[in-house]
């Protein structure tokens, strides 16, 4: 007998769905480019915010956004890919998802932080260019625009296609619980608490985030 089980808590479903219109604001205003470099870095600003939050929600969120419930060994991800799954791949992240989220955070945290420092040489630049030289600056720039944004879209577009494989193939709904939080599990697995008071405690840590990114924009001007 199928149970419901809360997966996703309310600031992990939040955060996903911010980060997605995040990016997708900053890949369309970064090939417009003029008036609209305003507000990319304005995006990019909030999804270093989102994704500072998702380090430490990592920490102490609902159970399946820890990060820990998700670090598989190699071993684990072998058998995964053999067949021979556990309860906790078909709750959360599964081995192959998580190598997925860990890289998109991991690649999206280097894209906004070199763009802290990037200058287009004609009308936007970062708020931290000025502590760096202007070889780093051109390096990082480079990277910016060059690599790490074409790095991205190929992760992400990777994302999208895993969540339709999965939908047409092996008829599983992921965006569904991402949307509701909840997913229906045979196994007997733990819940993610999701109250008033973690998602208070989840504004906070947003809000902290938040400071603290306009702090370091500050310093640059």
């Amino acid at each position: 007998m199928a149970n419901i089980v809360r997966v996703w808590d309310l600031p992990t479903r939040v955060f996903h769905w911010m980060l997605f219109v995040c990016v997708a604001t900053l890949v369309i205003t970064g090939n417009v480019g003029g008036d609209a470099m305003t507000w990319h870095f304005r995006a990019g600003y909030a999804v270093l915010t989102l994704l500072l939050f998702r380090l430490v929600w990592g920490v102490i969120g609902g159970h399946w956004s820890r990060f820990v419930t998700f670090i598989y060994s190699p071993a684990s991800v072998l058998n995964y890919l053999r067949g021979q799954s556990k309860p906790e791949h078909l709750v959360g992240h599964n081995p192959m998802g998580a190598f997925s989220v860990f890289g998109l955070l991991a690649f999206l945290l280097l894209q906004v932080s070199t763009g802290l420092f990037s200058d287009d040489e004609i009308s936007a630049s970062g708020p931290l260019t000025r502590f760096v030289s202007g070889e780093t600056v051109s390096q990082l720039t480079s990277y910016h625009t060059q690599v790490g944004k074409w790095v991205v879209l190929l992760l992400v577009l990777l994302h999208i296609g895993a969540i339709i494989f999965y939908r047409l193939k092996k008829n599983e709904n992921l965006i569904k619980p991402m949307l509701l939080g909840d997913k229906e599990i045979e196994a007997a697995v733990p819940a993610s608490k999701d109250t008033v008071g973690t998602r208070l405690l989840a504004f906070a840590v947003l809000v902290v985030c938040g400071t603290c990114v306009a702090y370091l924009v500050k310093l640059g001007t």
